[in-house]
Order: structure tokens, then sequence, then C-alpha cells
């Protein structure tokens, strides 16, 4: 038998009982929800809807969390890619860019465009070691001082602040420096780096672990230092890998080194799964794909990874 209200505070109790039921389902849909990486940006790929250009960016769904890691090497094409994939940057939580090279940084000029006040997490990198594009400051005592020199001859006219502050392209940017291991959301942690091989060496970079319950996930940009380097940090957060995901800087590695990584990353580091991409290198596809097998995910621009 159908039930007759007796008061309006009846029909206001009965509608908010209802509202906190519908709530409550969908915030218990919501995290049971899978999570999944969209790749963004990248040099091959199997989709008509997207451009194929060096460089890389993704976006990440985990947890309830959306964030963007890096974001390509044109900022018309990021654009162009994020739209047809129907990616919406104003709604995301936080940015992560690995580091100040700009295959990976480009696309920062559309992101904020669209999303002008969301938290940047870049490497804690300090300027005056030819670095500093993500702005930062040094103290002014970094060089050396001659007072019996005219005001004109001497620096800031012999009284300099007590910071120098760096420069940036992206003046107004929320930019957020990261120098050690960091939890920055529950479950999410930034891993920084140093490179010390040749040609980037002295490159400062981060990147992104996710713990999951089964492992953790693992994004990376370029793996400048090597990967095996930064999945070492990792094992403080997790020493279960679940999921690799981007690139290894292995493009021109010889035949001993692909082989020997790939099957590093099978059976030392014991991954789960695999999907590399960007500057892992066409022999390191191959590589990874015999060792791994099934386990192998394709990772090309336009796809999406399943997120454990």
């Amino acid at each position: 038998m159908r039930r007759s209200f007796q008061s309006m505070e009846d029909i206001v109790k009965h509608s908010a009982c209802l509202l906190m039921i519908v709530f409550g389902f969908s915030l218990i849909s919501s995290a049971q929800a899978p999570g999944r990486i969209t790749v963004l940006y990248d040099a091959f790929g199997k989709s008509a809807l997207v451009k194929k250009d060096w460089g890389f960016a993704a976006l990440i769904e985990y947890g309830g969390k959306r964030i963007l890691f890096d974001t390509g090497n044109n900022a018309d094409t990021f654009s162009d890619n994020v739209k047809a994939l129907g990616v919406d940057l104003g709604t995301l939580d936080f940015v992560v860019i690995s580091h100040r090279h700009s295959d990976h940084t480009t696309g920062l000029s559309y992101l904020l465009a669209v999303n002008p006040k969301v938290k940047i997490f870049v490497p804690d990198e300090r300027f005056d070691e030819r670095f500093g594009i993500f702005g930062g400051s040094i103290p002014s005592s970094i060089y050396r001082t001659q007072p019996t020199l005219p005001a004109e001859m001497r620096y800031f006219g012999g009284n300099p602040p007590e910071k120098i502050q760096s420069g940036s392209p992206w003046p107004n940017a929320d930019f957020v420096p990261i120098k050690d291991v960091t939890e920055v959301a529950p479950g999410f942690y930034l891993i920084p780096t140093v490179s010390q091989t040749p040609g980037t060496r002295d490159l400062h970079e981060l990147s992104l672990a996710i713990r999951t319950p089964k492992g953790l996930v693992v994004v990376v940009g370029c793996s400048h230092a090597g990967i095996e380097n930064i999945l070492h940090l990792t094992a403080a957060v997790d020493q279960h890998l679940a999921l690799l995901v981007g690139g290894l800087h292995l493009i021109a590695a010889p035949d001993a080194e692909v082989d020997r990584i790939a099957l590093a990353l099978r059976d030392n580091w014991k991954f789960e799964r695999v999907a590399p991409g960007h500057c892992t290198g066409e022999p390191e596809f191959a590589a990874l794909q015999k060792a791994f097998g099934d386990r192998f995910v394709y990772a090309g621009v336009g796809s999406t990874i399943p997120v454990p």
C-alpha cells in the first residue's frame, strides 16, 4: 500500500533519505570504479583520432583522482589530442611534470589557458645550474663581491636582495618543487632522481608511483637516471610492482642493454605488466613484448591502459 505523508516534514525527511541512499551508492560505485591511464601524446599509435609527435603526456584516473602527467612537445597537438579524446583538463586534482625537456613541457601553455590555478609538481632545480624554467630562487651569496668597485659596476649596485628569483615561461603557474620522495595524495608518491648519464648529467626528474591492491603502478617520463635507479627508490614505498608505464630512454641502447633491461624488469623487478612508450625505443618494445608475452600492454597515443 502506498505510504501517505502526514506533513511537509515527512516529505522532506523522506526526500533526504532517498538522496543519501543515491549519494551513497554513487560513492561506492566511484570507489569501486576501475582506474585507467590514457596516453594523450606519443609518436606511435593506432588511433586515427589523434596526432602523433615526439613527446609524452598521459591522463591518470585512479582512486578518485585525475592527474595529468607531462604535456607533450607541441601545445596545438596536445590541445587537439585532448579534445579528440574528450578529456577535461579543467577538473584535474594535480599535474606532474617529469622534467624540463620541451617534449614534456610545451603543452603547459594550453593547460594553463584552461586550468590556470591547477597545482603542478615539478623537479626541484636551481637555476644557477642552467635550469630553473619552473621558477624558484637562489641566495645572492652565490657570487663573490668586490666592494672596491664603484656602485655602477656592482651587481644590484652593491645592495643585492637576499634571494635572486628565477624567471619562468609560465610565471603565474602554481609550481611546487619536489626534492624528496613525497606522498602528494593518499597512495600517490613522487619519486625524484638526478641523472648521472652523459648527455643528461644533473637532469632532475620526477616519476609517479601509485599504490594499488596489486602493487605499485609506476609512471615514468624518460627515466634519464635509469629505470633501475628509479625502481630502487620506489622500493621504499612498496616492493611489489604491478605496472610500468612510460619512457625508458633506450632509443639508442645496444642490443645487450636492451635485452638486459627487458629481462631485469621481468625477472628481477617482477613487474606483472609493462606498457612502454615514448623514448623506450623500438628494439626495447620488441624485447619487452618477447619477455612479457601477453603481459605486454600496447600503449600508443590514444590508448587506454587499465589500472588494477
